[in-house]
Formats: C-alpha cells, sequence, structure tokens
C-alpha cells in the first residue's frame, strides 16, 4: 500500500519543516514540501502533527525464551508500536541463555512469527552470562546485534579484557550493565536521603561508576567498541564525556525515567524500583546535562516487564524494573521539551539516529530508507493509566502521570503497526 502522509512537521536532529513523505513498495520514496505525484497513494493528513523517523531502543526485555508470563515477543513488539519504536533490541537474560547459535536460533524463530516490529537479538558476553568464559563472537556475529550479559555486570577484570580483546578482533560492540558486585552489600534502591529516611538498603554510585571507569580502560587498551548501558549517576556521565574527548571508542544510554525522575519521587511502591536505582537530583541534572551535549548517544527504556505479583511487595521484596516502551515520548516530551530543558529535535534525535549511529543501523528520514516512521500528535493531552498497554507488564512510576504528546501512527517498513 502506498501512502502519502501530507502536511506534517518533519523533525530529525537537523530540525524542523513542513513536508509530505510519499511511502512506496514499503521504503521512502520522497520527501518534499508539496509531493503533487503520488497517484493511488492513499493520503494521511498529517497537519499539525510530527512525522519522525521510526524509534529505536536499544534495551529491552521481552522475556521470550523462558518467562513468557512477564512478556511475550508479541505483547512487547506490539507495546514497542504502540509507543512508536520500529526498531528494538532484545537483551539476552532468557532461559536459555542466547549464548550459542542454537540458543539464538530459538528466540530468532519467535521473533520471525510473532514480531510486528523490528526485534534484533543480543547475544551474551559469557556463556550462561555467567562471567566465566567469553562466547565465541566471530561465530555468533551475524546472528546478533550486539552482545551483554545485561542483568549482571561482568565482574572479573581478566574476563572482561579476554571478552574486549575478542569483540575488537571481530568489531562487534560490548554493551555492559555495569555494577561491582563487591558494593551492592543488599541494597535496593539508591544509598542516598530516601534509603536513610525510610530504613532501605542502599546501593553507592560507585557501583556503577567504578566498573565504568575499569571498562573505559580496558576500551581504550583494546579500542574495542563498548557501549554503556542505562548509566544514571553524574559521574558515569562525566567519565564517558572524558572518554570520548580521548577518543574511546564509547558510546552510553540512559533511560526516560533517569532523565524525568530521581530519589524525591520514590514511593513504597514496587512501580519505583528498578536497576540501576532513582538516584539524586544532582544525578539528574547532570544526564540532562549529557544528553544536551551529546555524550548520551541514545534514550532507551530499559523496558523490563514483570508479573503484577512480582511487582506487589514494595521496595524492598519487588523484582527489580519497569515498563517504559508506551510512555517514553510523552514523558520526554512532556518534562524535557515543553519545559525547555533539551530541544525536541535533540530528544528525537536519541531516540532515532543517535542509536542507529551508536549500533550501525540502517534507516532515517531519508528518501530510500525503510518506511520506518512515527506520526505523533504533540497537543493530545492525556493521563498514563497502565490499564490502557499493551506490554503484558503494568508497573511504571508514570502511572497518574498528565502528558503531552500521543503516537498516533506507527508504520514498519511501510505497513502500519500501530494506528490511534
Amino acid at each position: 500500500m502506498d501512502l502519502l502522509l501530507q502536511g506534517g512537521t518533519l523533525i530529525d536532529a537537523a530540525g524542523r519543516r513542513r513536508g509530505d513523505v510519499l511511502v512506496r513498495d514499503g521504503r521512502i520514496a520522497a520527501i518534499g514540501p508539496d509531493i503533487r505525484e503520488a497517484s493511488g497513494a492513499q493520503t494521511v493528513d498529517c497537519r499539525g502533527k510530527l512525522v519522525s523517523a521510526g524509534f529505536v531502543d536499544l534495551h529491552v526485555h521481552f522475556r521470550e525464551p523462558g518467562q513468557g508470563y512477564k512478556e511475550t515477543i508479541r505483547t512487547g513488539s506490539l507495546a514497542a508500536a504502540h509507543g512508536g519504536y520500529t526498531t528494538v533490541c532484545a537483551m539476552p537474560n532468557l532461559d536459555p541463555v542466547p549464548d550459542s547459535p542454537g540458543t539464538l536460533a530459538l528466540e530468532q524463530e519467535i521473533i520471525d512469527r510473532d514480531a510486528c516490529v523490528e526485534v534484533l537479538p543480543y547475544a551474551a558476553i559469557t556463556l550462561g552470562r555467567r562471567g566465566l568464559e567469553p562466547v565465541d563472537f566471530a561465530v555468533l556475529k551475524g546472528r546478533c546485534v550486539a552482545f551483554s550479559d545485561d542483568g549482571s555486570g561482568v565482574q572479573r577484570d581478566d574476563m572482561m579484557l579476554a571478552a574486549m580483546t575478542a569483540a575488537a578482533r571481530e568489531d562487534v560492540i560490548l554493551a555492559a550493565h555495569c555494577e561491582d558486585n563487591t558494593l551492592l552489600r543488599g541494597g535496593y534502591i539508591h544509598d542516598g536521603r530516601y534509603a536513610a529516611a525510610h530504613g532501605h538498603r542502599g546501593i553507592c554510585s560507585e557501583s556503577e561508576w567504578g566498573q565504568i571507569r575499569r571498562d573505559l580502560a580496558l576500551a581504550e587498551q583494546t579500542r574495542c567498541r563498548y557501549h554503556v548501558c542505562h548509566i544514571s549517576c553524574a559521574e558515569s556521565v562525566e567519565l564517558i564525556r572524558q572518554a570520548k574527548a580521548r577518543g574511546v571508542r564509547v558510546t552510553c544510554e540512559t533511560g526516560p525515567h533517569y532523565l524525568t525522575l530521581c530519589e524525591d519521587d520514590l514511593q513504597e511502591d514496587g512501580r519505583f524500583k528498578m536497576n540501576p536505582p532513582l538516584r539524586r537530583a544532582e544525578d539528574r541534572q547532570a544526564l540532562v546535562e549529557g544528553l544536551r551535549d551529546g555524550t548520551i548517544d541514545a534514550i532507551a527504556t530499559d523496558h523490563a516487564p514483570h508479573s503484577a505479583e512480582e511487582k506487589a511487595r514494595g521496595l524492598a521484596g519487588s523484582a527489580m524494573g519497569v515498563v517504559g516502551l508506551e510512555t517514553a515520548f510523552p514523558v520526554l516530551y512532556t518534562d524535557l521539551v515543553l519545559s525547555g530543558k533539551v530541544s525536541l529535535e535533540r530528544v528525537v534525535e536519541a531516540l532515532t539516529s543517535g542509536p542507529r549511529a551508536a549500533f550501525r543501523l540502517p534507516g532515517g528520514l531519508r528518501p530510500g530508507e525503510a518506511a520506518d516512521l512515527t506520526v505523533i500528535d504533540p497537543d493530545a493531552a492525556w493521563t498514563v493509566d497502565p490499564a490502557d498497554f499493551l506490554s503484558m507488564g503494568r508497573a511504571t512510576p508514570f502511572a497518574g502521570k498528565a502528558v503531552r504528546s500521543r503516537i498516533i501512527l506507527t508504520l514498519k517498513d511501510g505497513e502500519p503497526v500501530w494506528k490511534a
């Protein structure tokens, strides 16, 4: 089906301009101020709407195979489409762990059967995600988007060095969940004011930035392509900023919740529990500044669904992780763009071309690219209600939040995968 998205405001890192987008045979055939040669195309009125390249999320948990009671690739990809995402990268903390061609094939079979957007699987860095022996990067590199032991940091320095050396040789990306287990001490929220006032065990920021510092030194030594997952504190931003200035091949992401919330927003509810935790207001501000100046390459949701029972045990007892695909853009638009903290162009860049560049993914708002497109109503006003989610996960710190903007159309290869 040919489509003509007509009269919208096209938005990317370069700025905003009024224009039409002609979609033909699943690709962007033309972009211009007034496209007339669109015989037979179905017209979509986009006046007053924003038109962007489809969003990309480098960090989601779709739970299949192994934990389909939390989320499936089908429900997760539907949630992604609902949120304007056309490409997502699925983390490897699965059962079985995707650490071999055979185990990756099990996940890929489900993706091929059930996904309504592009789902790119990660492989693990170490066999079984146990941190003891690197996977065979050469065998796996054509079957996955990158390598990560997400959910756990690689604890041994010699193991990370070996993994980075092999990854550099194969020119693949290591995406690290940075967490020093020796510094956790049973913590489950940030080791700050809220934890002290309410008798909770805290996780110190050094458990994150200390391992980032180690990894940056190893990445500089090996010339590995290194990506830091879900950074949450000011020290992490500054370490990565300095490493980039030195020429280290590093990229990084943070999440919408770290950019818009902090420990002062915590409630005694499992929907505020994630890893890493919400940290100080000063950390949030440092992350916003890192987004503004380009230190942070991508915004990734770390969409991590759990069952209602697993999230109903308060801060101390609930599972780590919150959902985010269906609220990401409205929350960012409301709290960062409308407040004047970050430009719309920069937010869109961090959701589109930023993650694509970090992981060398094709696509964009250009003729010839796949017609992966997101149409946004910036004036829509609504209140986040998890009952409306397409994800099986319902735990979000943004429940009840009044937001502006709504995704009204998501196209994958020119076909609608979500329409309001």
